[in-house]
């Protein structure tokens, strides 16, 4: 029963992939013809925006603060003092910001979604809407993807600045380095492809998480039960989605030989 149960389960969380990504060309088609209700995206977007902004700004300040202090002590022992800021900068803009903003939204946000849209599969609730003559894909997926897609980067570009300003207080305070050399090694070694590439990583990773929160949802059967499985296994699967494209992206962006400044 057991090696049965897990086939069925793997099988399933297949079929969900699938769907996931038939949903995915569905929402851009809904987009491209201005079939977006304005009204739920704006909505979804203060969900995901403000509501998230307070855990997102506090998970970054501590990561920039934690790095600074694994960093910084090795480099000053090494006479690379100038470099830090940089060093912190780079992690930041190119992994550490977009990825742990997206693990929060994803723990969040993306849940939320697989819950709500779930209830509403096993009550029938999306039958209702079908009478009604509204697509859920409209009045449900496409304002969530869009307020992910649009709000992710922003988070993103506050958390990146508020794990700089972390960085900047733990070198000055513990380390007695100058602010001036550390925002000089900053503007050293941080480019404007850096900043471009973490929004972007952003912004794939919020239609992501959207994207699975939603179509779990849309699959969910069974219950009570069934749309609590729903939500963990959207969770784990936007948190396998999000570092699996996270390689790739960075594949693409950072081949080759870096020219960041060394001084």
């Amino acid at each position: 029963m057991s090696d049965r149960g897990s086939r069925h389960s793997l099988s399933l969380w297949f079929q969900r992939v699938v769907a996931a990504f038939f949903l995915t060309g569905q929402v851009f088609l809904h987009i491209l013809q201005g079939r977006i209700n304005r009204r739920n995206t704006l909505e979804q977007m203060n969900m995901v925006g403000p509501e998230s902004m307070a855990i997102a700004l506090i998970t970054a300040g501590f990561v920039g603060m934690v790095f600074t202090i694994q960093v910084a002590r090795e480099f000053i022992y090494y006479g690379a003092t100038t470099t830090i800021g940089g060093v912190l900068s780079l992690s930041l803009t190119r992994e550490l910001a977009p990825v742990l903003t997206a693990v929060v939204i994803a723990g969040r946000v993306g849940s939320a979604f697989a819950a709500e849209i779930g209830t509403m599969r096993v009550t029938e609730q999306l039958d209702a809407l079908y009478m009604l003559r509204t697509d859920p894909i409209d009045y449900l997926v496409v304002p969530r993807v869009i307020a992910c897609g649009l709000m992710l980067p922003i988070l993103t570009g506050l958390s990146l600045f508020v794990g700089m300003a972390g960085g900047l207080v733990i070198s000055s305070s513990l380390y007695a380095i100058n602010p001036t050399i550390f925002l000089n090694s900053v503007q050293n070694f941080t480019q404007l492809w850096d900043v471009f590439a973490c929004l972007f990583k952003s912004l794939v990773f919020g239609v992501i998480i959207a994207i699975i929160g939603c179509s779990w949802g849309l699959t969910t059967t069974g219950g009570a039960k069934g749309v609590g499985e729903s939500t963990t296994t959207a969770v784990v699967t936007s948190l396998l989605a999000i570092f699996i494209s996270n390689f790739f992206l960075s594949w693409l962006m950072f081949q080759g030989t870096g020219d960041t400044a060394l001084g």
